[in-house]
């Protein structure tokens, strides 16, 4: 089926609202609804791109589960770039991304509140058990917490991701990054991946 004209204005909008110097990297995490759960946040504040590292001998990488089904409509238009490789996987972040931003509970955390999450920045999120990784530590620019004030002072990862995500988005509304402007070519790029995803899923139907 040949895409339409309203399908190709949704399209368009979507890809000038897409926050392009903004991502999430995930490391061994290991439940698949909690990846969905990011997922989906990611797609629903523009992320196009989610990097997932797997370095626990625990993960079997060909068994490894991106996402739930519940996910699948989330998944099929974000780009997850996955790695083996921690070294490796670092240096492409932070060769693409300003400052990665940590949540390794430590002396030097800084409140969320207090972040600027408004720029070229990678969210770094670790597993539901151990959180992040001691090898990742290093390569981490800034440090971030969530206040919390009850009893149990944790969040499921997937909730700390959604409510880091949306104060960098209420952070971008503000400054307006929302808001449709010039097409870079990154975007365009972006909008010819849509249609020829678009394009790919109804081929066998035309």
């Amino acid at each position: 089926m040949r895409i339409t004209e309203q399908r190709l204005q949704r399209f368009e909008k979507i890809v000038s609202q897409s926050q392009l110097d903004l991502t999430v990297v995930l490391e061994n995490v290991h439940d698949p609804h909690n990846i969905g759960a990011v997922l989906r946040t990611c797609d629903s504040v523009g992320i196009r791109e989610v990097y997932v590292i797997l370095t626990d001998k625990n993960i079997d990488p060909e068994k490894y589960e991106i996402g739930s089904k519940s996910s699948s409509s989330a998944k099929k238009w974000i780009d997850i770039k996955m790695y083996q490789d921690l070294d490796v996987a670092m240096k492409d972040v932070k060769d693409k991304y300003k400052t990665l931003i940590g949540t390794a509970l430590n002396e030097s955390s800084v409140s969320l509140y207090e972040t600027t999450l408004s720029g070229s920045v990678a969210l770094a999120f670790g597993n539901e058990r151990d959180g992040l990784s001691e090898e990742i530590l290093p390569y981490l620019d800034q440090n971030i917490v969530i206040p919390q004030f009850g009893m149990i002072q944790s969040l499921n990862i997937s909730v700390a991701c959604a409510i880091s995500l949306y104060e960098s988005c209420r952070q971008r509304l503000a400054l307006d990054k929302y808001t449709q402007g010039e097409t870079s070519e990154a975007k365009k790029a972006l909008l010819d991946s849509f249609v020829k995803l678009h394009n790919s899923s109804y081929k066998t139907k035309d």
